[in-house]
């Protein structure tokens, strides 16, 4: 007697589907696919819009420059996949593990990637504008001028993640654990960053106006020739902060620890500073807050 088909996949697929097969099903209308094993099917150029993938096995597997507005690979395994220009748009990715996949110049707008593992993969040039990365990791990824403007990353895991020029204006990085981070000429205006540990992170020529950063470890942090123009850091620890040249004009400071901090040539213009720990700090020609500039005399 047969084995009957496990909970998770459908009745009507056979215990072995080849890409061929899956292809002429989704043409004559079928789009449950779920559980399926196809471990390093080309698939690459093909529209799968709407297709169920979920908790698939789709290692490897190549959709390079595919159509997948909607698709669902819900807690699919994907390592090593290959995502490059692929349409994601809305696609449900939630628990997904893409470690190690390449999402070169992918479009993952609006897409649901909570709790994803992205661990190392590359995400260059990728567009995840307002696409919900909560819980994900992205530990040791790459991201380099991806497009993450609105996107969600509460409580992300973001270590030694490579984020230089990527676009993360008005994102959500509440909580987010980002240390040894680059952010290098990223731009995070508006961005929200209250409660997020940031230790070691390069945010060498950032753009960081009015962003949110208080309660945030920032030890060991790089701003230098940072815009800071507006933004809260207010009851941070920035202790040996490196602030060379950083735009601090109007930026909130009370009650944060800038021990053993480098002020030097900064300007501080109604920075505010209020209960704020200068101990030690480096400010040979930093234009403090009443305009006055100071010197390695004063």
């Amino acid at each position: 007697m047969d084995n009957p088909p496990s909970p998770s996949q459908p009745p009507n697929l056979p215990a072995e589907i080849t890409a061929a097969d899956l292809l002429e099903r989704y043409a004559n209308g079928e789009r449950d696919f779920r559980g399926i094993q196809l471990i390093g099917a080309d698939l690459s150029q093909q529209n799968l819009s709407g297709a169920n993938f979920r908790q698939s096995n789709l290692q490897n597997a190549n959709f390079s420059g595919a159509t997948l507005v909607g698709a669902n690979f819900r807690e699919a395994k994907l390592t090593d996949a290959n995502f490059g220009q692929a349409t994601l748009t809305l696609a449900n990715l939630i628990g997904a593990d893409l470690a190690d996949a390449s999402l070169v110049g992918a479009d993952l707008s609006e897409a649901g990637m909570r709790s994803a593992n992205l661990a190392r993969a590359d995400l260059s040039q990728a567009i995840l504008r307002e696409t919900n990365l909560n819980e994900a990791v992205l530990d040791h990824a790459t991201l380099r001028q991806a497009v993450l403007t609105e996107a969600s990353l509460s409580r992300g895991r973001l270590l030694a993640t490579d984020l230089e020029g990527a676009n993360l204006e008005q994102a959500n990085l509440t909580s987010a654990l980002m240390n040894r981070a680059i952010l290098k000429n990223a731009v995070l205006i508006g961005a929200v960053l209250t409660g997020a540990t940031l230790e070691g992170v390069d945010f060498q020529d950032a753009d960081l106006s009015r962003a949110k950063l208080s309660s945030t470890n920032l030890v060991n942090v790089n701003f230098s020739r940072a815009n800071l123009r507006g933004a809260n850091l207010s009851w941070s620890s920035l202790r040996g902060a490196n602030l060379r040249g950083a735009t601090l004009y109007r930026t909130r400071l009370s009650w944060s620890n800038l021990s053993g901090a480098d002020l030097t040539d900064a300007v501080m213009i109604n920075a505010k500073l209020d209960y704020t720990n200068l101990r030690r700090t480096d400010v040979h020609g930093t234009i403090m807050p009443d305009g006055f500039t100071m010197s390695s005399q004063d």
